[in-house]
C-alpha cells in the first residue's frame, strides 16, 4: 500500500497573490490582509484602529471600492466604510465588530493551464493508493480534476473514492482524501466545530478522520491536516493556533489508539518545522513517527554544498523548509518498505536546478505547487 500527502495549493482557482510569476513579490499584500482582518475583530474601533484600517485599505487598492487587485472586502451586513463624493474623503463608519459582518478576503483567479497539468503529473507519478490532498477547492473540483487527469494524461485508472468535507476556510482550501479501488472510505468524523477554551474554532480548515479498508481487510485511520499558516506573520496568535491544533490532533490520535486502532496516519501541511514548540504535542508527546526518520526513506540529496539532507518539503527543499509530514503509528512505521519525496513538478531553482523536473516545467509559474509531495510504501 502506498500513502501520500500533497498540498496542491488549489487545483483550478488560486489566490491571485500566489498565482503567476509575481507571486513572490507580494508579502506586503499578505501582511496587510492579515493585519486588516485582525483589526476588524476588535470589539471597539478606536480612532487609531480606524486610521490604520484606512491606511491598509488604501494600500490594498480598496479605498474607492470594495475590490482591489488582490483582495476584496466581503460584506454580509452592516456598513464598514463610507465613501462620500469628493471633496469629502472615505471614513470608517462602523464603531466596532458588532456594527457589521464581513472580512477581507484574497481574490482568486484561474491557475495556469500548464501548472494544472503538472499537478496532474505529480499525482499520477505518486501512484498512491491513499492520497491526502491539501488546499483542494471542493469534492466536485476533485472529481473534475480526475476527469482532466484521465483525458489529458490518459490514465487507465482514476481514484475510485473521493471525499472532502467543507472546512472553516471560506477561500476553498480544504483537505480531502482520494483512494483507489479496493480501498473504500468507511466511517468519517469531522472536527470543524471543535472549540478552544476561548470559544474560537480550533481548525482553520478541518482535521477529518477517515477509516479506510485495505484489500486485505485492515483498517487504516487517516487524519489529513492543514495547520495555520505563517503567511501574514508568525506572530503569537499564529503560533498559539498551531499549538492548539497540534494538541487537538494528538488527542484524537491517542483516543484512536486507546480504542484499538493500531494503524493511524496523521499527514499533510503542518506549516512548521520539526523543532518547533508548536508541533511538539504531535512529534514529541505521542508515539507517532515521522516517515522521514525511517531507514527506508530515500532522502533525495541534491546538488548543494551546505550540508542539506534534502528532506525539505517546501520551496527549494532545504532542511529548514520541512513543513509537510507523514506521521505513522508504530504498527505502520515498522512496516515501511520505501518512502520519499516527489518533486518533479516543483520549481527547482535555476543555478543549477536542484532536482529533475518535468520537461513542461519551463517557468516558475508552471509549477504544480510550492510543496513537495511526501509518500511511503507500507507492507500491509
Amino acid at each position: 500500500m502506498r500513502i501520500a500527502a500533497f498540498n496542491v495549493e488549489n487545483l483550478f482557482d488560486r489566490a491571485r497573490v500566489f498565482n503567476g510569476p509575481e507571486k513572490d513579490a507580494h508579502k506586503d499584500v499578505l501582511d496587510a490582509h492579515a493585519e486588516l482582518n485582525k483589526l476588524f475583530e476588535h470589539e471597539v474601533y478606536t480612532d487609531a484602529d480606524k486610521a490604520r484600517m484606512l491606511e491598509l485599505i488604501d494600500q490594498l487598492g480598496m479605498l474607492k471600492r470594495d475590490e482591489g487587485r488582490y483582495t476584496r472586502i466581503r460584506k454580509i451586513r452592516g456598513l464598514l466604510i463610507s465613501r462620500p463624493r469628493a471633496p469629502k474623503v472615505p471614513y470608517i463608519k462602523a464603531k466596532g465588530r458588532s456594527d457589521w459582518v464581513g472580512w477581507c478576503e484574497l481574490r482568486t483567479e484561474a491557475v495556469d493551464e500548464v501548472a494544472i497539468a503538472n499537478t496532474a503529473r505529480m499525482i499520477r507519478d505518486l501512484k498512491a493508493d491513499i492520497l491526502a490532498v491539501v488546499e483542494a477547492e471542493s469534492r466536485p473540483v476533485l472529481l473534475s480534476f480526475q476527469d482532466l487527469m484521465v483525458d489529458r494524461l490518459g490514465l487507465d485508472e482514476a481514484y475510485r473514492h473521493v471525499m472532502l468535507i467543507d472546512g472553516n476556510d471560506g477561500r476553498g482550501i480544504d483537505v480531502g482524501l482520494a483512494t483507489r479501488n479496493g480501498y473504500p472510505i468507511g466511517n468519517m468524523r469531522s472536527h470543524v466545530d471543535d472549540l478552544k477554551p476561548d470559544g474560537h474554532r480550533i481548525f482553520s480548515r478541518d482535521c477529518p478522520e477517515f477509516e479506510v479498508t485495505t484489500p486485505g481487510g485492515e483498517t487504516i485511520v487517516v487524519l489529513p491536516n492543514h495547520f495555520k499558516s505563517k503567511y501574514g506573520g508568525n506572530d503569537p496568535v499564529s503560533k498559539a493556533k498551531r499549538l492548539a491544533q497540534a494538541n487537538a490532533v494528538a488527542s484524537y490520535y491517542n483516543r484512536l489508539i486507546a480504542d484499538g486502532f493500531e494503524n493511524v496516519v496523521v499527514l499533510g501541511d503542518l506549516n512548521d518545522t520539526p523543532d518547533s514548540p508548536e508541533l511538539a504535542p504531535l512529534l514529541a508527546d505521542t508515539d507517532l513517527k515521522d516517515v522521514c526518520e525511517h531507514p527506508n526513506f530515500t532522502e533525495f540529496e541534491f546538488n548543494v554544498d551546505n550540508g542539506n539532507r534534502g528532506i525539505g518539503t517546501h520551496g527549494l527543499g532545504n532542511d529548514d523548509d520541512k513543513i509537510d509530514y507523514l506521521l505513522l503509528s508504530p504498527a505502520l512505521f515498522d512496516k515501511v518498505t520505501l518512502g520519499g519525496l516527489e518533486r518533479r513538478g516543483v520549481w527547482p531553482g535555476s543555478r543549477p536546478p536542484r532536482w529533475e523536473i518535468y520537461p513542461e516545467l519551463e517557468e516558475k509559474h508552471h509549477a504544480a505547487s510550492d510543496h513537495h509531495a511526501i509518500w511511503a510504501e507500507i507492507d500491509i
